[in-house]
């Protein structure tokens, strides 16, 4: 029996890594009442490895996961870092033994998600959530908010803590 536990974080971590780390920064923090047994923690995948051997860590890492959370930014669903295509192991085939795949791994992320029944949660990186911006496979699935908030007081826009820890937290 699998002991589903942690939260999963999937994004361009390098065009929307504001809300990565501002995430991370609430749940490491003790002032901050956001507090979830982060995926990541589990194990780490290198930029370096092979895409295989990165899918194969995303694999253990959502295996131990109840939620899923995606952020999305005006990249996310055009992403394609984790295609098989990319690998120089792959001329057609995978020289390394493995199934070849097109998938990025970000598609690779929210279909496991939808496939094994995490609870989806996604936090759009931007004032109001964008479903064409949204991967194929959660664009109709969980929990869609946006990460920001208005200010009427001050005119600005804020992180809006609030909301993304019920959602999160739920």
């Amino acid at each position: 029996m699998v002991y589903r536990t942690r939260t999963y974080i999937a994004a361009d971590w390098d065009g929307d890594n504001n809300l990565v780390s501002t995430l991370q920064e609430w749940n490491d923090s003790e002032y901050w009442s956001l507090s979830f047994p982060d995926a990541h923690e589990l194990m780490q995948a290198r930029d370096t490895s092979k895409a295989c051997s990165i899918k194969r860590s995303l694999h253990a890492r959502l295996d131990a996961s109840k939620t899923f959370v995606l952020i999305v930014g005006e990249q996310t669903a055009s992403l394609r870092k984790g295609s098989c295509q990319y690998c120089p192991s792959y001329t057609g085939w995978c020289h390394r033994g493995y199934s070849a795949s097109t998938k990025s791994f970000i598609e690779y992320e929210c279909e496991y998600a939808v496939k094994n029944g995490l609870r989806i949660v996604v936090l759009y990186n931007m004032s109001k959530p964008d479903r064409s911006l949204c991967p194929e496979a959660v664009r109709w699935e969980g929990d869609h908010l946006s990460a920001w908030r208005y200010d009427i007081g001050d005119h600005r826009y804020h992180w809006d803590y609030q909301a993304i820890k019920n959602a999160i937290m739920r």
